[in-house]
C-alpha cells in the first residue's frame, strides 16, 4: 500500500534524532515556550532570510494574526485566489474584512496577476470597499508570480501577504538573487501541519515578521525589562503558540528537510512528469523557469472526458491513494453564500475543480512506486 504522504517511512529514517529531542523536552518539563521554540525561530528566520520568525499554533492563526497586526477589518477588501484552502479566505472574513476571490493561472494554479488587477479596479470602481491586502498563496509548493503581483501591490499601495503554508522550502531566482518562500511578502506565513513539506507531529505555524504580542493575548512588549509589563494586555490578541515538543520535532527534522528531502521530492516530481508528459489530454504541473518547488502536492488535470471518480476508484483498488485539492471554488463555499465574496467570476478555477487530481508524493516514494502509480493512472484513463 502506497502512502499519500508517508510519515511512517520518514520517522523510521529520522527516528534517532527525533526521539532524542523529544526526550530532552520531557526531561526538562518545559512544555510551553521552552528553549527549542526560540532556537527554531532563529533557525527558520535565518533559513528564509527574514529578521524575525514568530511561531504560532497553526497556519490559520498565522494569517489571522498577520491581518490583525495590520489593522485589517470591516470595510477592507482582501484579494484571495479562488483556488486554495479555505483558511486563506476564512481569516480575512473572521477579522471583518471582505475576501474578494480572484481567478488563478491554469498552469501554476497560483493567483493570476491579470485577474487580480481587474478585481482591484472593480472594487475601486464600486467604491464600497477599500482595497487593502493581497493574499498570495504558494500553492502546491511553488511560489506565486512574485514580480507581477508585487508590482500590482506597489501600484495600488496594497499589503502583500504571502501564504506559504504549502510553499516552505521553495524559492525563486530573481535578479541573480535567491528569494525563499516566506520572504516574498511584506508579511509571510506558513504551516507545519504534518502533511505539509515541513511538518511537525501536530499543529503549528509561523509568521515571518515581528508581531508576537497578538499571539500572546496582546501582551505589552514595549519594555521587556519592566517586570509589570507582562501583566498589561495592551491590545486584543489570542492564545496561539507552538508548544515546545513540536518545536523540538521540527528542529530534529530541519536538516533532513533542507539537505535531503527537498532534492529527493523534486526527483520524484521529475519522474512523474517524464512518465506522464505524453499521456493524451493529461495536463502535468508546470514549474516556472527560475522557480524551485517544495512539492506539497503533485496535481494533474485529467482529460476532459475522463470520469475522475472512476479513475480514483481504479487506483484505490490497486492500493494507490489520491486526493482532490480542491473540489469547490472558494466563492462557492457555503460560508460565503449571498455575500459580495460569492460574486466572483473565476472560470479557470471552476474548470480546475472539475479536473484536478493529486497523486502521492513525498521524499520516501521509490522510483518503482512512482512508475506503478503512472502505469495505473495511464490504464485508468
Amino acid at each position: 500500500m502506497i502512502e499519500f504522504r508517508d510519515l511512517k517511512r520518514q520517522y523510521k529514517h529520522i527516528k534517532n534524532v527525533v526521539d532524542v529531542n523529544i526526550a530532552k523536552v520531557i526531561l526538562s518539563a518545559h512544555f510551553i515556550s521552552g528553549e527549542p521554540v526560540e532556537s527554531l525561530e532563529t533557525t527558520l528566520a535565518d533559513y528564509v532570510g527574514r529578521k524575525h520568525c514568530i511561531s504560532v499554533a497553526n497556519g490559520t492563526d498565522a494569517i489571522s494574526i498577520a491581518l490583525m497586526a495590520h489593522g485589517i477589518g470591516i470595510g477592507d477588501a482582501v484579494f484571495v485566489p479562488d483556488f486554495t484552502f479555505f483558511s486563506s479566505g476564512e481569516c480575512p472574513a473572521m477579522v471583518g474584512a471582505t475576501p474578494i476571490f480572484v481567478d488563478v493561472l491554469p498552469t501554476t494554479y497560483n493567483i493570476s496577476p491579470d485577474a487580480l488587477e481587474t478585481a482591484i479596479e472593480k472594487v475601486i470602481a464600486e467604491g464600497r470597499l477599500k482595497p487593502k491586502v493581497v493574499v498570495a498563496v504558494d500553492l502546491f509548493g511553488q511560489a506565486f508570480e512574485y514580480e507581477d503581483v508585487k508590482f500590482i501591490c506597489d501600484k495600488y499601495d496594497l499589503l502583500l501577504l504571502e501564504d506559504a503554508a504549502q510553499g516552505f522550502g521553495g524559492y525563486i531566482e530573481a535578479s541573480c538573487k535567491r528569494m525563499m518562500a516566506c520572504s516574498l511578502g511584506d508579511i509571510s506565513t506558513t504551516s507545519f501541519f504534518p502533511a505539509k513539506p515541513f511538518g511537525c507531529y501536530g499543529d503549528g505555524g509561523a509568521i515571518f515578521t515581528l508581531c508576537r504580542s497578538i499571539a500572546v493575548h496582546g501582551k505589552d512588549m514595549s519594555n521587556p525589562l519592566d517586570p509589570n509589563a507582562k501583566y498589561n494586555n495592551a491590545r486584543l490578541g489570542m492564545n496561539s503558540r507552538l508548544d515546545t515538543l513540536q518545536a523540538a520535532i521540527l528542529q530534529a527534522k530541519f536538516d533532513f528537510f533542507k539537505n535531503e528531502e527537498l532534492d529527493v521530492v523534486n526527483h520524484v516530481a521529475n519522474l512523474y512528469s517524464e512518465a506522464l508528459k505524453s499521456v493524451e489530454g493529461l495536463t502535468i504541473p508546470v514549474v516556472k523557469n527560475g522557480y524551485y518547488s517544495s512539492w506539497a502536492q503533485y496535481t494533474v488535470q485529467l482529460p476532459e472526458i475522463t470520469n475522475r471518480n472512476v479513475v480514483q476508484k481504479l487506483l484505490k483498488e490497486q492500493g494507490i491513494p489520491t486526493n482532490i485539492y480542491y473540489v469547490r471554488p472558494m466563492h462557492k463555499q457555503g460560508a460565503f453564500e449571498n455575500t459580495r465574496s460569492s460574486k466572483a467570476d473565476c472560470p479557470v478555477t471552476v474548470e480546475l475543480c472539475k479536473r484536478v487530481l493529486c497523486l502521492p508524493i513525498h521524499p520516501y516514494l521509490t522510483d518503482s512506486e512512482v512508475m506503478m502509480v503512472c502505469d495505473a493512472l495511464k490504464n485508468a484513463i
